[in-house]
């Protein structure tokens, strides 16, 4: 960070246009100030604040986006259904060290004529990719590649949660010789364990409890790991039966490996659990290392 710290910190600014946004990134640039980059969809919660928060320690601007990405949804209602709540987003990111706000429209970042996309092979393929098509990782990768360029951050700030989103983005910046470094924090739960997510506000009555057998399975992975368990399959049989016993629908319960989510067969050195599953409207994924 620059010895005077960061300029107009405390104050944030909208921008709502590519134009707006590279004018400021110039200005930026001129000060030789360090940059952060935290993309999000909005509908902010303690997960999103504690990237806005490494971030500001880490850098003299902070940029936040907030963009409810069209092009990664591959469920018309689900699109339709996802939380906007700008006035207290910016709010919110300003509190937590932003010092410019992005907040495009869908016009904005997909004008009229718009022809092009990005596709990340290999670890977009499986779980989120099989589950939600090849638009979804397709959206995102394409979205994120406009926000890095446009922004030229010097870091970017993701969840751990979308782990397998990171692993995309990642093989993106690398392949594309981006210069902004790629970090994932730890996923944020609450008390009871159950990960944050913008989509948790969706969950009826009597669904928490479901929800929580996420995080239970994979606790329950763990501790047999740590008991000496290695084989997968055995691990994930057990994590099937309790998501099963709570009523959740199952989509994936994988033990894969942490760079190119391929599955594995026995558990090694940063084996991570993945699962999907729908809990009433919701679907909701987690993940955590095993070993």
């Amino acid at each position: 960070m620059t010895e005077n710290g960061p300029a107009e910190r405390g104050r944030s600014l909208v921008v709502r246009t590519v134009s707006e946004l590279r004018e400021r990134r110039a200005a930026i640039r001129r000060a030789e100030h360090r940059v952060g980059v935290v993309p999000t969809m909005g509908a902010l919660h303690e997960g999103h604040l504690a990237l806005i928060r490494a971030a500001a320690e880490e850098n003299d601007e902070v940029v936040v986006s907030i963009f409810v990405n069209p092009t990664q949804f591959n469920d018309a209602a689900d699109l339709d259904a996802y939380p906007r709540t700008e006035d207290r987003d910016v709010e919110l990111a300003q509190a937590a060290g932003a010092t410019l706000l992005f907040v495009p429209s869908a016009a904005e970042m997909y004008p009229a004529g718009f022809a092009t996309s990005v596709h990340v092979g290999g670890v977009s393929e499986r779980w989120e990719g099989a589950t939600r098509g090849a638009s979804h990782f397709d959206g995102v990768a394409l979205v994120v590649t406009k926000l890095l360029v446009s922004v030229g951050a010097d870091t970017a700030y993701f969840g751990q949660k979308d782990a397998q989103q990171v692993a995309v983005v990642r093989r993106l910046a690398a392949d594309l010789n981006l210069p902004t470094t790629i970090t994932a924090l730890p996923t944020v739960r609450d008390v009871d364990g159950l990960a944050l997510s913008s989509r948790n506000a969706r969950l009826g009555t009597g669904d928490r409890e479901t929800a929580l057998s996420l995080s239970r399975s994979l606790q329950r992975a763990r501790d047999l790991v740590a008991a000496g368990e290695r084989d997968t399959a055995r691990l994930e049989a057990e994590a099937r039966r309790i998501l099963q016993d709570a009523g959740a629908a199952i989509e994936y319960w994988a033990i894969v490996d942490p760079a190119t989510f391929e599955p594995l067969a026995e558990v090694v050195a940063g084996a991570l659990g993945i699962v999907a599953a729908r809990v009433g409207p919701v679907r909701l994924i987690d993940n955590a290392p095993l070993a």
